[in-house]
């Protein structure tokens, strides 16, 4: 008998230390290595083109940046079995997508949310190009890119990602985006359904609301802003973009990847 209860306290002992996190005392560990954060994989063949979201993430219209956004509920250091968080921030942050529900009341109230939007239309073949630097995407601009019929998906590097604007807390509002003429050209002119850029509006700040009115109206046009677009060649990649699939809401965090 006492044998049995002998054995059924060791039992214990070890369940308790595995379910906390702690082994029997064997002496200190050592150090883990740094973890590894990367941006290229496979050899060279997958970037990630989203942007780490940190306290210094650039936010629409903020001087400061993010700030904290996540908050413990529970903490291994205070006790608790397990860590975890929850996240506070617009689902505007970093690299994201937008719905139609962004900026019309009438889509929001019929549901065209994020999780209405077409994965088939958010991953595959997409052309990355080169914007000229000087100016804002117009309707000239469109034309002298000569983007072939045909092409669905484009992601435009602009000078933002020469002023490494997505690195910087507080928001420019001299940032190089879509004017109203250029997003009409596009539009009315092109077979992109999917459109790109490397800030936090695929729309110029000083026609911000008129050109995303522009892109959403037919609700065909998907908006990928704040992506990451640095140290990629010019060219055709597969596009993976995979928006978290938030109910009711009018853009989400995404987390993309270019595949060569």
């Amino acid at each position: 008998m006492m044998r049995g209860l002998h054995l059924l306290s060791l039992l214990l002992c070890i369940w308790v230390s595995l379910a906390t996190g702690r082994r029997l005392a064997t002496g200190p560990e050592a150090p883990l290595p740094p973890a590894e954060r990367r941006e290229v994989y496979a050899d060279g063949r997958l970037f990630d083109i989203t942007h780490r979201v940190t306290k210094d993430t650039p936010t629409w219209d903020s001087k400061v940046g993010l700030g904290q956004f996540l908050s413990p509920l529970a903490s291994i250091k205070n006790g608790s079995v397990v860590n975890a968080a929850e996240v506070k921030m617009s689902v505007h942050t970093a690299t994201h997508v937008d719905s139609p529900a962004h900026v019309f009341d009438k889509y929001a109230d019929a549901g065209y949310d994020v999780d209405s939007l077409d994965l088939e239309l958010l991953n595959g073949p997409a052309l990355l190009v080169d914007v000229p630097r000087d100016k804002n995407i117009t309707a000239d601009v469109m034309m002298s890119l000569n983007i072939s019929k045909g092409v669905r998906r484009v992601l435009f590097r602009t000078s933002n990602t020469d002023r490494q604007l997505m690195f910087k807390k507080e928001f420019d509002s001299s940032y190089t985006g879509f004017m109203k003429d250029g997003a009409k050209w596009l539009v009315e002119n092109t077979d992109i359904k999917l459109v790109g850029l490397d800030y936090l509006s695929v729309a110029a700040y000083a026609e911000a609301l008129d050109t995303h009115l522009e892109f959403l109206a037919s609700r065909e046009t998907i908006l990928v802003e704040g992506l990451k677009l640095d140290n990629i060649l010019p060219g055709l990649y597969t596009l993976h973009c995979l928006p978290v699939r938030l109910v009711g809401a009018d853009g989400s965090p995404t987390r993309c990847i270019l595949l060569k």
